[in-house]
Protein backbone atom coordinates (compact mmCIF):
# COMPACT_ATOMS: atom_id res chain seq x y z
CA UNK A 1 0.00 0.00 0.00
CA UNK A 2 1.06 3.35 -0.99
CA UNK A 3 1.62 5.86 1.56
CA UNK A 4 -1.74 8.10 -0.32
CA UNK A 5 -3.26 5.07 -0.28
CA UNK A 6 -2.52 4.51 3.50
CA UNK A 7 -3.62 8.28 4.24
CA UNK A 8 -6.89 7.81 1.92
CA UNK A 9 -8.10 4.79 4.18
CA UNK A 10 -7.21 6.88 7.51
CA UNK A 11 -9.28 9.65 6.33
CA UNK A 12 -12.25 7.34 5.90
CA UNK A 13 -11.48 5.54 9.26
CA UNK A 14 -11.51 9.37 10.95
CA UNK A 15 -14.68 10.28 8.67
CA UNK A 16 -16.89 7.51 10.85
CA UNK A 17 -18.21 6.30 7.43
CA UNK A 18 -16.87 2.65 8.20
CA UNK A 19 -17.55 1.81 12.21
CA UNK A 20 -18.75 3.79 15.09
CA UNK A 21 -16.59 4.41 17.74
CA UNK A 22 -16.23 5.89 21.13
CA UNK A 23 -13.53 8.16 21.09
CA UNK A 24 -11.77 9.26 17.72
CA UNK A 25 -8.80 11.73 17.74
CA UNK A 26 -7.59 12.54 14.45
CA UNK A 27 -4.35 14.15 13.66
CA UNK A 28 -3.86 15.42 16.47
CA UNK A 29 -0.84 17.93 17.10
CA UNK A 30 0.67 19.80 19.92
CA UNK A 31 3.58 22.15 20.45
CA UNK A 32 5.06 23.49 23.47
CA UNK A 33 7.66 26.49 22.54
CA UNK A 34 8.05 25.21 18.85
CA UNK A 35 9.03 21.63 20.15
CA UNK A 36 6.33 18.78 18.91
CA UNK A 37 4.81 17.08 21.95
CA UNK A 38 2.33 15.02 19.52
CA UNK A 39 2.59 15.64 15.67
CA UNK A 40 -0.34 13.95 13.61
CA UNK A 41 -1.32 11.41 15.98
CA UNK A 42 -4.79 9.53 15.11
CA UNK A 43 -6.40 7.34 18.31
CA UNK A 44 -9.46 5.54 17.73
CA UNK A 45 -11.36 3.65 20.21
CA UNK A 46 -14.58 1.07 20.05
CA UNK A 47 -16.82 0.91 22.68
CA UNK A 48 -16.69 -1.84 25.21
CA UNK A 49 -13.03 -1.94 24.09
CA UNK A 50 -9.77 -1.98 26.35
CA UNK A 51 -7.09 -0.16 24.27
CA UNK A 52 -4.00 0.00 25.49
CA UNK A 53 -1.30 2.88 24.82
CA UNK A 54 1.54 2.03 25.20
CA UNK A 55 5.61 3.63 24.35
CA UNK A 56 8.12 5.16 26.35
CA UNK A 57 8.44 8.09 28.59
CA UNK A 58 8.39 10.93 26.73
CA UNK A 59 6.41 9.67 23.73
CA UNK A 60 3.64 11.80 24.13
CA UNK A 61 1.05 9.42 25.95
CA UNK A 62 0.12 11.70 28.74
CA UNK A 63 -0.17 14.56 26.25
CA UNK A 64 -2.85 12.43 24.75
CA UNK A 65 -4.86 12.26 27.56
CA UNK A 66 -4.71 15.42 28.65
CA UNK A 67 -6.20 16.97 25.64
CA UNK A 68 -9.02 14.04 25.56
CA UNK A 69 -9.85 15.44 29.17
CA UNK A 70 -9.78 18.87 28.22
CA UNK A 71 -6.57 19.64 30.55
CA UNK A 72 -4.51 20.53 27.37
CA UNK A 73 -6.33 22.34 24.24
CA UNK A 74 -4.92 20.78 20.77
CA UNK A 75 -3.10 22.65 17.50
CA UNK A 76 -4.97 20.74 14.89
CA UNK A 77 -6.96 17.35 14.52
CA UNK A 78 -10.50 16.82 15.08
CA UNK A 79 -12.08 14.94 17.98
CA UNK A 80 -15.14 13.09 18.21
CA UNK A 81 -16.93 11.56 20.89
CA UNK A 82 -19.38 8.57 20.08
CA UNK A 83 -19.13 10.14 16.25
CA UNK A 84 -20.17 13.77 17.34
CA UNK A 85 -17.21 16.14 16.74
CA UNK A 86 -16.18 18.28 20.13
CA UNK A 87 -13.87 20.67 21.49
CA UNK A 88 -13.24 19.98 25.47
CA UNK A 89 -11.68 23.04 26.66
CA UNK A 90 -11.64 22.00 30.16
CA UNK A 91 -11.87 19.04 32.36
CA UNK A 92 -15.40 19.34 33.28
CA UNK A 93 -16.42 19.52 29.97
CA UNK A 94 -14.44 16.31 29.56
CA UNK A 95 -16.29 15.20 32.91
CA UNK A 96 -19.65 16.21 30.93
CA UNK A 97 -19.34 14.25 27.74
CA UNK A 98 -18.58 10.95 29.92
CA UNK A 99 -14.37 10.69 30.06
CA UNK A 100 -13.13 10.04 33.27
CA UNK A 101 -9.02 9.71 34.08
CA UNK A 102 -7.80 8.09 37.27
CA UNK A 103 -3.99 9.28 37.64
CA UNK A 104 -1.23 7.21 39.01
CA UNK A 105 -1.54 10.11 41.78
CA UNK A 106 -4.98 9.00 43.97
CA UNK A 107 -7.10 12.45 43.65
CA UNK A 108 -9.29 11.43 46.04
CA UNK A 109 -10.02 13.80 49.32
CA UNK A 110 -8.17 12.06 52.32
CA UNK A 111 -10.14 12.85 55.35
CA UNK A 112 -13.93 12.50 53.86
CA UNK A 113 -15.08 9.36 53.58
CA UNK A 114 -15.78 6.52 51.00
CA UNK A 115 -19.58 7.67 49.90
CA UNK A 116 -18.74 11.77 50.43
CA UNK A 117 -15.72 11.22 47.78
CA UNK A 118 -17.72 9.02 45.43
CA UNK A 119 -20.52 11.77 45.15
CA UNK A 120 -19.27 14.73 45.61
CA UNK A 121 -19.93 15.98 42.20
CA UNK A 122 -23.61 16.28 43.88
CA UNK A 123 -22.72 18.38 46.97
CA UNK A 124 -22.92 21.55 44.66
CA UNK A 125 -26.41 21.12 43.44
CA UNK A 126 -27.98 19.86 46.58
CA UNK A 127 -30.15 22.31 47.96
CA UNK A 128 -30.51 22.72 51.86
CA UNK A 129 -29.94 18.99 53.79
CA UNK A 130 -28.11 15.91 52.36
CA UNK A 131 -29.95 13.29 52.69
CA UNK A 132 -27.04 10.47 54.16
CA UNK A 133 -29.42 7.17 53.86
CA UNK A 134 -29.67 7.92 50.58
CA UNK A 135 -26.19 8.54 49.67
CA UNK A 136 -25.17 5.23 51.88
CA UNK A 137 -27.35 3.13 49.81
CA UNK A 138 -26.50 4.20 46.36
CA UNK A 139 -22.86 4.25 47.54
CA UNK A 140 -23.20 0.46 48.42
CA UNK A 141 -25.14 -0.52 45.62
CA UNK A 142 -22.48 0.91 43.21
CA UNK A 143 -19.65 -1.33 44.88
CA UNK A 144 -21.39 -3.97 44.96
CA UNK A 145 -22.04 -4.08 41.38
CA UNK A 146 -18.09 -3.58 41.12
CA UNK A 147 -17.80 -6.44 43.18
CA UNK A 148 -16.03 -4.59 45.86
CA UNK A 149 -18.99 -4.47 48.41
CA UNK A 150 -16.44 -5.05 51.13
CA UNK A 151 -15.36 -1.80 51.34
CA UNK A 152 -17.04 0.36 53.84
CA UNK A 153 -18.81 3.49 52.43
CA UNK A 154 -18.32 5.20 55.87
CA UNK A 155 -14.48 5.10 56.36
CA UNK A 156 -12.11 7.25 55.47
CA UNK A 157 -10.69 7.16 52.07
CA UNK A 158 -7.11 7.50 53.86
CA UNK A 159 -7.71 4.23 55.84
CA UNK A 160 -7.70 2.46 53.17
CA UNK A 161 -5.27 0.16 50.72
CA UNK A 162 -3.98 1.88 47.82
CA UNK A 163 -6.04 -0.39 45.39
CA UNK A 164 -9.25 -0.05 47.26
CA UNK A 165 -8.84 3.84 46.57
CA UNK A 166 -8.52 3.23 43.10
CA UNK A 167 -11.28 1.47 43.21
CA UNK A 168 -13.49 4.33 44.91
CA UNK A 169 -12.09 6.55 41.75
CA UNK A 170 -13.28 4.07 38.70
CA UNK A 171 -16.51 3.92 41.17
CA UNK A 172 -16.63 7.56 41.88
CA UNK A 173 -15.96 7.90 37.68
CA UNK A 174 -19.26 5.46 36.77
CA UNK A 175 -21.61 7.72 38.73
CA UNK A 176 -20.95 10.21 36.41
CA UNK A 177 -22.47 7.75 33.61
CA UNK A 178 -18.28 7.78 32.47
CA UNK A 179 -18.10 6.33 28.55
CA UNK A 180 -14.75 6.43 28.50
CA UNK A 181 -12.48 5.35 31.70
CA UNK A 182 -8.63 6.36 31.34
CA UNK A 183 -6.58 4.45 33.39
CA UNK A 184 -2.71 5.28 34.07
CA UNK A 185 -0.15 3.00 35.16
CA UNK A 186 -3.07 1.57 37.72
CA UNK A 187 -1.20 -1.99 38.95
CA UNK A 188 1.97 0.29 40.67
CA UNK A 189 1.29 -0.30 43.69
CA UNK A 190 -0.68 -3.11 43.95
CA UNK A 191 -0.58 -6.57 45.59
CA UNK A 192 -1.08 -9.72 43.03
CA UNK A 193 -4.38 -10.56 44.05
CA UNK A 194 -5.17 -6.85 44.18
CA UNK A 195 -4.43 -6.98 40.45
CA UNK A 196 -6.40 -9.65 39.68
CA UNK A 197 -10.21 -7.92 41.39
CA UNK A 198 -8.57 -4.78 39.11
CA UNK A 199 -8.75 -6.85 36.05
CA UNK A 200 -12.41 -8.86 36.77
CA UNK A 201 -13.64 -5.42 37.42
CA UNK A 202 -12.00 -3.80 33.82
CA UNK A 203 -13.04 -7.22 32.50
CA UNK A 204 -17.11 -6.59 33.72
CA UNK A 205 -16.89 -2.85 32.69
CA UNK A 206 -15.22 -3.61 28.72
CA UNK A 207 -18.75 -6.16 28.93
CA UNK A 208 -20.95 -2.66 29.97
CA UNK A 209 -19.46 -0.95 26.62
CA UNK A 210 -17.43 1.04 28.91
CA UNK A 211 -14.20 2.01 26.80
CA UNK A 212 -11.22 1.29 28.41
CA UNK A 213 -7.92 3.12 27.89
CA UNK A 214 -5.05 1.49 29.58
CA UNK A 215 -1.43 2.94 29.69
CA UNK A 216 0.84 0.29 31.16
CA UNK A 217 4.71 -0.07 31.19
CA UNK A 218 4.43 -3.68 32.11
CA UNK A 219 3.63 -5.54 28.95
CA UNK A 220 2.25 -9.03 30.63
CA UNK A 221 -0.59 -6.91 31.56
CA UNK A 222 -1.02 -5.37 28.20
CA UNK A 223 -1.34 -9.19 27.05
CA UNK A 224 -3.50 -10.11 29.12
CA UNK A 225 -6.21 -7.08 28.86
CA UNK A 226 -5.79 -5.20 25.57
CA UNK A 227 -8.03 -6.05 22.64
CA UNK A 228 -5.91 -3.21 20.74
CA UNK A 229 -2.72 -1.67 21.37
CA UNK A 230 -1.13 1.79 20.19
CA UNK A 231 2.10 2.48 20.39
CA UNK A 232 3.49 6.06 20.72
CA UNK A 233 7.40 7.24 19.55
CA UNK A 234 8.79 10.89 20.19
CA UNK A 235 5.27 11.95 20.20
CA UNK A 236 3.93 10.39 16.48
CA UNK A 237 1.77 7.48 15.63
CA UNK A 238 4.15 4.16 15.09
CA UNK A 239 1.06 1.76 14.40
CA UNK A 240 -2.18 0.22 16.33
CA UNK A 241 -2.57 -3.56 16.18
CA UNK A 242 -4.85 -6.04 17.73
CA UNK A 243 -3.55 -7.58 20.38
CA UNK A 244 -3.70 -10.80 19.35
CA UNK A 245 -1.21 -10.29 16.53
CA UNK A 246 1.86 -8.99 17.92
CA UNK A 247 4.39 -10.45 20.11
CA UNK A 248 6.04 -9.49 22.80
CA UNK A 249 9.33 -8.78 21.40
CA UNK A 250 7.69 -7.03 17.99
CA UNK A 251 6.07 -4.74 20.58
CA UNK A 252 9.18 -4.00 22.21
CA UNK A 253 10.79 -3.04 18.75
CA UNK A 254 7.96 -0.77 17.98
CA UNK A 255 7.95 1.10 21.08
CA UNK A 256 12.11 1.26 21.42
CA UNK A 257 13.19 0.51 17.58
CA UNK A 258 15.48 -2.34 18.69
CA UNK A 259 14.74 -6.07 19.91
CA UNK A 260 13.72 -7.36 23.59
CA UNK A 261 17.18 -9.80 23.71
CA UNK A 262 19.15 -6.90 24.00
CA UNK A 263 16.94 -5.75 26.69
CA UNK A 264 19.04 -6.90 30.09
CA UNK A 265 22.48 -6.11 28.11
CA UNK A 266 25.76 -8.85 29.02
CA UNK A 267 28.08 -7.67 31.57
CA UNK A 268 31.69 -9.10 32.40
CA UNK A 269 31.92 -8.52 36.00
CA UNK A 270 34.54 -10.47 38.55
CA UNK A 271 32.66 -11.73 41.89
CA UNK A 272 34.43 -11.13 44.95
CA UNK A 273 34.56 -11.58 48.67
CA UNK A 274 31.44 -10.68 50.52
CA UNK A 275 31.02 -7.26 51.54
CA UNK A 276 27.29 -7.23 53.34
CA UNK A 277 25.81 -9.54 55.11
CA UNK A 278 22.44 -10.13 57.03
CA UNK A 279 21.34 -13.02 59.23
CA UNK A 280 18.17 -13.48 61.00
CA UNK A 281 17.03 -10.32 60.62
CA UNK A 282 13.31 -9.80 63.17
CA UNK A 283 11.51 -6.38 62.61
CA UNK A 284 8.13 -6.16 63.45
CA UNK A 285 5.52 -8.52 62.53
CA UNK A 286 6.79 -8.25 58.52
CA UNK A 287 10.35 -9.36 58.61
CA UNK A 288 10.69 -13.05 61.13
CA UNK A 289 13.76 -14.37 60.03
CA UNK A 290 15.30 -13.05 56.73
CA UNK A 291 18.73 -13.28 55.86
CA UNK A 292 20.97 -12.73 52.49
CA UNK A 293 24.59 -11.65 51.43
CA UNK A 294 26.40 -9.84 48.51
CA UNK A 295 29.79 -9.93 47.34
CA UNK A 296 31.73 -7.55 45.34
CA UNK A 297 30.82 -7.11 41.24
CA UNK A 298 27.72 -9.12 42.00
CA UNK A 299 23.74 -8.95 41.75
CA UNK A 300 21.77 -10.33 44.61
CA UNK A 301 18.24 -10.06 43.99
CA UNK A 302 15.48 -10.42 47.28
CA UNK A 303 12.52 -12.05 45.50
CA UNK A 304 9.06 -12.43 46.33
CA UNK A 305 5.15 -11.71 46.12
CA UNK A 306 4.54 -7.95 47.02
CA UNK A 307 3.87 -8.17 50.88
CA UNK A 308 7.08 -10.13 51.52
CA UNK A 309 8.96 -8.51 53.89
CA UNK A 310 11.40 -7.64 51.49
CA UNK A 311 12.02 -3.71 51.81
CA UNK A 312 10.87 -4.07 55.40
CA UNK A 313 14.17 -5.97 55.93
CA UNK A 314 16.17 -3.65 54.55
CA UNK A 315 14.49 -1.02 56.20
CA UNK A 316 15.55 -2.52 59.73
CA UNK A 317 18.85 -3.25 58.94
CA UNK A 318 19.40 0.26 57.60
CA UNK A 319 18.15 1.94 60.65
CA UNK A 320 15.23 3.47 59.13
CA UNK A 321 12.92 0.75 61.59
CA UNK A 322 13.88 -1.08 64.47
CA UNK A 323 15.91 -3.93 64.20
CA UNK A 324 14.15 -6.54 66.97
CA UNK A 325 17.42 -9.16 66.11
CA UNK A 326 19.70 -10.26 63.69
CA UNK A 327 23.27 -9.68 63.01
CA UNK A 328 24.99 -7.49 60.21
CA UNK A 329 28.81 -7.68 58.93
CA UNK A 330 30.16 -5.16 56.40
CA UNK A 331 33.20 -6.39 55.58
CA UNK A 332 33.18 -9.05 57.91
CA UNK A 333 33.60 -7.15 60.33
CA UNK A 334 30.23 -6.59 62.88
CA UNK A 335 27.71 -3.28 62.61
CA UNK A 336 24.70 -1.86 63.65
CA UNK A 337 23.32 0.92 61.35
CA UNK A 338 21.63 3.55 63.53
CA UNK A 339 20.28 5.36 60.85
CA UNK A 340 20.35 5.35 56.75
CA UNK A 341 22.93 8.34 57.42
CA UNK A 342 25.40 6.13 58.94
CA UNK A 343 24.63 3.45 56.83
CA UNK A 344 25.62 6.12 54.11
CA UNK A 345 29.06 6.95 55.60
CA UNK A 346 30.20 3.64 55.65
CA UNK A 347 29.58 3.61 51.75
CA UNK A 348 26.03 1.59 52.10
CA UNK A 349 23.06 3.32 50.05
CA UNK A 350 18.86 2.58 49.74
CA UNK A 351 17.67 3.71 46.39
CA UNK A 352 14.22 3.84 48.30
CA UNK A 353 10.77 2.14 46.09
CA UNK A 354 9.20 5.58 46.19
CA UNK A 355 11.36 8.42 44.38
CA UNK A 356 9.12 10.70 44.53
CA UNK A 357 8.54 11.10 48.21
CA UNK A 358 11.92 9.20 49.38
CA UNK A 359 14.26 9.17 46.39
CA UNK A 360 14.52 12.82 44.75
CA UNK A 361 14.14 16.14 45.90
CA UNK A 362 11.40 17.03 43.13
CA UNK A 363 11.23 21.16 43.42
CA UNK A 364 14.61 21.39 43.58
CA UNK A 365 17.10 21.87 40.55
CA UNK A 366 19.13 18.32 39.64
CA UNK A 367 22.40 20.09 40.04
CA UNK A 368 21.35 20.74 43.83
CA UNK A 369 20.05 16.88 43.84
CA UNK A 370 23.40 14.90 42.77
CA UNK A 371 25.54 16.89 44.99
CA UNK A 372 23.72 16.68 48.21
CA UNK A 373 25.28 13.87 49.61
CA UNK A 374 28.81 15.78 48.49
CA UNK A 375 28.33 19.29 49.70
CA UNK A 376 31.57 19.20 51.48
CA UNK A 377 33.54 18.59 48.27
CA UNK A 378 32.51 21.49 46.64
CA UNK A 379 32.66 24.28 50.07
CA UNK A 380 35.00 25.87 51.73
CA UNK A 381 34.26 27.91 54.99
CA UNK A 382 30.48 27.01 54.43
CA UNK A 383 31.31 28.40 51.18
CA UNK A 384 29.74 26.87 47.85
CA UNK A 385 32.29 26.73 44.80
CA UNK A 386 29.24 26.87 42.19
CA UNK A 387 31.63 26.27 39.22
CA UNK A 388 33.31 23.42 40.58
CA UNK A 389 29.67 21.79 41.52
CA UNK A 390 28.64 22.75 37.87
CA UNK A 391 31.78 21.14 36.39
CA UNK A 392 30.96 18.05 38.23
CA UNK A 393 27.09 17.57 37.49
CA UNK A 394 27.79 18.00 34.15
CA UNK A 395 30.39 14.87 34.27
CA UNK A 396 28.09 12.84 36.06
CA UNK A 397 25.06 13.47 34.50
CA UNK A 398 26.60 12.36 31.41
CA UNK A 399 28.01 9.57 32.76
CA UNK A 400 24.60 8.54 34.18
CA UNK A 401 22.85 9.33 30.96
CA UNK A 402 20.29 12.00 32.51
CA UNK A 403 18.56 13.78 29.84
CA UNK A 404 17.91 17.34 30.58
CA UNK A 405 17.31 20.96 28.90
CA UNK A 406 19.35 22.14 32.05
CA UNK A 407 20.62 20.75 35.25
CA UNK A 408 19.19 23.77 36.80
CA UNK A 409 15.71 22.36 35.65
CA UNK A 410 13.70 21.07 39.02
CA UNK A 411 13.70 17.01 38.96
CA UNK A 412 9.41 17.20 38.70
CA UNK A 413 10.75 18.60 35.00
CA UNK A 414 12.21 15.08 34.25
CA UNK A 415 10.82 11.67 32.73
CA UNK A 416 10.26 9.12 35.43
CA UNK A 417 13.34 6.92 33.85
CA UNK A 418 15.27 10.52 34.46
CA UNK A 419 14.01 11.06 37.78
CA UNK A 420 15.75 7.71 38.48
CA UNK A 421 18.80 7.90 37.12
CA UNK A 422 19.25 11.39 39.01
CA UNK A 423 18.10 9.40 42.18
CA UNK A 424 21.40 7.00 41.45
CA UNK A 425 23.40 9.58 40.70
CA UNK A 426 23.08 11.64 44.34
CA UNK A 427 24.02 7.75 45.99
CA UNK A 428 27.28 7.53 43.63
CA UNK A 429 28.08 11.31 43.91
CA UNK A 430 28.17 10.04 47.85
CA UNK A 431 30.51 7.15 47.06
CA UNK A 432 28.33 4.13 47.84
CA UNK A 433 30.35 0.90 47.50
CA UNK A 434 26.84 -1.16 48.64
CA UNK A 435 23.90 0.03 46.69
CA UNK A 436 20.47 -1.67 47.89
CA UNK A 437 17.84 -0.65 44.81
CA UNK A 438 14.16 -1.07 45.95
CA UNK A 439 12.22 -1.67 42.74
CA UNK A 440 14.69 0.62 40.92
CA UNK A 441 12.62 0.74 37.13
CA UNK A 442 9.33 0.12 39.10
CA UNK A 443 7.01 3.04 37.00
CA UNK A 444 9.80 3.38 34.10
CA UNK A 445 9.60 3.10 30.51
CA UNK A 446 11.40 0.05 28.56
CA UNK A 447 13.94 2.15 27.10
CA UNK A 448 14.82 3.82 30.57
CA UNK A 449 14.94 0.38 32.02
CA UNK A 450 17.69 -0.82 29.86
CA UNK A 451 19.46 2.12 30.74
CA UNK A 452 19.01 1.31 33.87
CA UNK A 453 20.56 -2.17 33.75
CA UNK A 454 23.58 -0.57 32.23
CA UNK A 455 24.20 1.32 34.85
CA UNK A 456 23.78 -1.43 37.15
CA UNK A 457 26.13 -3.44 35.52
CA UNK A 458 28.47 -0.64 34.90
CA UNK A 459 28.91 -0.23 38.97
CA UNK A 460 29.67 -4.38 39.41
CA UNK A 461 32.08 -4.20 36.96
CA UNK A 462 33.51 -1.74 39.02
CA UNK A 463 33.10 -3.64 41.62
CA UNK A 464 30.26 -2.57 43.36
CA UNK A 465 27.90 -4.68 45.52
CA UNK A 466 23.96 -4.14 44.24
CA UNK A 467 20.76 -5.61 46.08
CA UNK A 468 18.18 -5.72 43.57
CA UNK A 469 14.37 -6.31 45.34
CA UNK A 470 12.32 -6.13 42.20
CA UNK A 471 8.88 -7.76 42.29
CA UNK A 472 9.06 -8.62 38.05
CA UNK A 473 10.75 -12.07 37.98
CA UNK A 474 12.22 -11.29 34.40
CA UNK A 475 14.23 -8.83 36.10
CA UNK A 476 15.47 -11.31 38.67
CA UNK A 477 16.17 -13.47 36.32
CA UNK A 478 17.79 -11.43 33.75
CA UNK A 479 20.04 -9.30 36.11
CA UNK A 480 20.97 -11.12 39.29
CA UNK A 481 23.58 -13.79 39.68
CA UNK A 482 21.88 -14.98 42.91
CA UNK A 483 18.50 -13.96 44.35
CA UNK A 484 17.32 -15.21 47.94
CA UNK A 485 13.25 -15.79 47.51
CA UNK A 486 11.54 -14.02 50.91
CA UNK A 487 7.92 -15.39 51.54
CA UNK A 488 5.79 -14.21 54.58
CA UNK A 489 8.96 -12.73 56.75
CA UNK A 490 11.41 -15.51 56.25
CA UNK A 491 14.03 -16.27 53.78
CA UNK A 492 12.88 -19.78 52.13
CA UNK A 493 15.32 -20.56 48.88
CA UNK A 494 18.83 -19.22 47.66
CA UNK A 495 19.09 -19.66 43.84
CA UNK A 496 22.30 -19.64 41.84
CA UNK A 497 22.43 -17.96 38.57
CA UNK A 498 21.92 -21.24 36.28
CA UNK A 499 18.49 -21.95 39.18
CA UNK A 500 17.07 -18.17 38.60
CA UNK A 501 13.67 -19.35 36.47
CA UNK A 502 10.05 -18.17 37.14
CA UNK A 503 9.20 -21.46 38.19
CA UNK A 504 11.69 -22.07 41.11
CA UNK A 505 10.95 -18.48 42.52
CA UNK A 506 7.06 -18.75 42.26
CA UNK A 507 7.41 -22.53 43.41
CA UNK A 508 9.71 -21.09 47.45
CA UNK A 509 7.54 -17.82 47.25
CA UNK A 510 4.48 -19.77 47.31
CA UNK A 511 6.00 -22.47 49.89
CA UNK A 512 6.85 -25.08 48.23
CA UNK A 513 10.10 -27.52 49.72
CA UNK A 514 13.63 -27.16 48.55
CA UNK A 515 13.08 -30.77 47.24
CA UNK A 516 10.28 -30.18 45.26
CA UNK A 517 12.06 -27.68 43.59
CA UNK A 518 14.48 -29.23 42.40
CA UNK A 519 12.40 -32.22 41.39
CA UNK A 520 10.23 -29.44 39.45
Amino acid sequence: MTAQEASSVLERECSGDDQEYQVEMCHISKSFSGVHALNDVTFRVKPGEIHALVGENGAGKSTLMKILAGALGHDEGTLKISGKEVRIRTPKEGLDLGISVIYQEISLIPDLSVMENIFLDEFNTKKGMVDWKDLRKRAKTYLEKLGFGEIDVEDKVKNLTVAYQQIVEICKALTRNSKVLVLDEPTAVLTMKEVRKLFELLNQLREDGVSIIYISHRLEEIFELADSITVLKDGQLVDTVNGDDVTEEELVNMMIGRNLDTFFPPRNAVIGDVILKASHLKAGIMVKDISFDVRAGEVVGLSGLVGAGRTEAVRAMLGIDDLESGEVELYGKPIRFRSPKHAFKNKVGLLPEDRKSQGVLLRMPIKHNVTITCLNNFSRASCLNLNREKKFVGEFSDEVGIKAASLNNNVESLSGGNQQKVALAKLLAGSTRVLILDEPTRGVDVGSKTEIFKLINGMVEKNYAVIMISSEMAEIIGMCDRSFVIREGRTVGELKKEELSEINIIKYAMGVTKNEVEKG
